[in-house]
């Protein structure tokens, strides 16, 4: 068999580990042949692509990004591989493609499986919100740089009596901000599943603060934005590839809390070192399961699905599934974080 492999959308740590999985397994449990198309989707059009073999791969568990490098592809693009599905399948030979991939990569890779590519799809983003799957690889990771964050924050925020408001990644779905506001004792948590009220975010401060403890940290999703009415704020333009242009949350509610408090209030933006780096080991290891079930899968003939952790156990679940809507944060996650704030 022969196996193409390409990574799409934004980078996310474990990535790598799923490429050297799908080349080992490939490799030693089958004897098959893969090639890595290079810059994602891209490059699946334009025929830049490269043999992968073990050496290819060796080394790069614990790297951060993508050997095989990674764009966003405009839609129209995309539009074009899937109507040219078969013909790219037979021009490289393939006789199976795993993209890797958050929700846009999993829309496109249903698209061409479903215009006849034989696909087995491998969900990747930090924000978890893959609603098919349990957990996604990169989100551990994210959640580890993001606490390690609050508590150094916290120590600083102290020392000037300061107000810090942490912005993390997490567009439509706000488990970083959760699991990390939850792990570092953020005294506040915003997410873009239920607008927030400035005035409870005062008061919280100003309680603290008549308590003796001359510091707060919010840990807030760039996604999050405040109850119609609480504050000024104005949603942002739609991108070329369909994506919100968010308006810096943390710049803005840090300025406001500044002028409603009369104390000094500081916005940290993590930004994109949340996906750099070094994965975890949770990571690396759902990566590597995730790789070497894809490749079982695609010796099977289960083409037009994706890997999913339900439980401690790795499933096929169709493509379809995995693109229906997106897993948000429900409200009794909040209700947890909101009782230990």
């Amino acid at each position: 068999m022969r196996i193409g492999i390409l990574t799409a959308g934004g980078d996310c740590p474990g990535l790598n580990a799923v490429i050297r999985s799908v080349v080992h397994r490939a490799l030693t449990g089958h004897g098959d042949e893969v090639i890595g198309f290079e810059d994602g989707f891209r490059g699946l059009l334009d025929g830049h692509y490269r043999p992968l073999d073990l050496n290819a791969v060796g080394g790069i568990l614990a790297r951060g990004g993508t050997i095989l490098g990674s764009t966003r592809l405009e839609r129209d693009r995309l539009r074009e591989a899937a109507e040219n599905a078969p013909e790219l399948a037979k021009r490289y030979g393939i006789d199976a493609l795993i993209p890797i991939g958050g929700e846009g990569t999993l829309t496109a890779s249903r698209m061409l499986a479903d215009a006849g590519m034989p696909v087995v799809g491998v969900p990747k983003t930090i924000d978890n919100d893959i609603f098919a799957t349990d957990r996604t690889f990169g989100f551990d990771t994210a959640v580890m740089v993001a606490t390690e964050a609050i508590d150094r924050l916290k120590t600083t925020a102290e020392s000037h009596q300061r107000v810090m408001v942490v912005e993390v990644m997490g567009r439509h779905a706000g488990w970083i901000a959760l699991e990390s506001g939850m792990a570092g004792g953020a005294h506040g948590i915003c997410l873009p599943e239920r607008p927030f009220q400035v005035d409870d975010l005062v008061k919280m401060v100003e309680e603290r603060f008549a308590r003796g403890k001359k510091f707060a940290v919010v840990c807030v999703a760039e996604g999050a934005h405040p109850a119609e009415g609480s504050m000024a704020y104005e949603k942002g333009e739609i991108d070329q590839f369909g994506h919100e242009r968010f308006q810096g949350i943390g710049n803005r509610l840090a300025a406001e809390l500044e002028r409603r408090l009369g104390k000094e209030a500081k916005p940290v933006i993590l930004g994109h070192v949340q996906r750099g780096g070094t994965p975890t080991a949770y990571d690396r290891v759902l990566a590597t399961r995730f790789g070497w079930y894809a490749v079982e899968a695609a010796h099977r003939g289960e083409f037009g699905m994706m890997t999913a952790l339900r439980g401690t156990r790795i499933v096929m679940v169709p493509l379809a599934e995995a693109v229906t809507r997106l897993k948000t944060v429900p409200a009794d996650r909040m209700s947890e974080a909101e009782s230990v704030f």
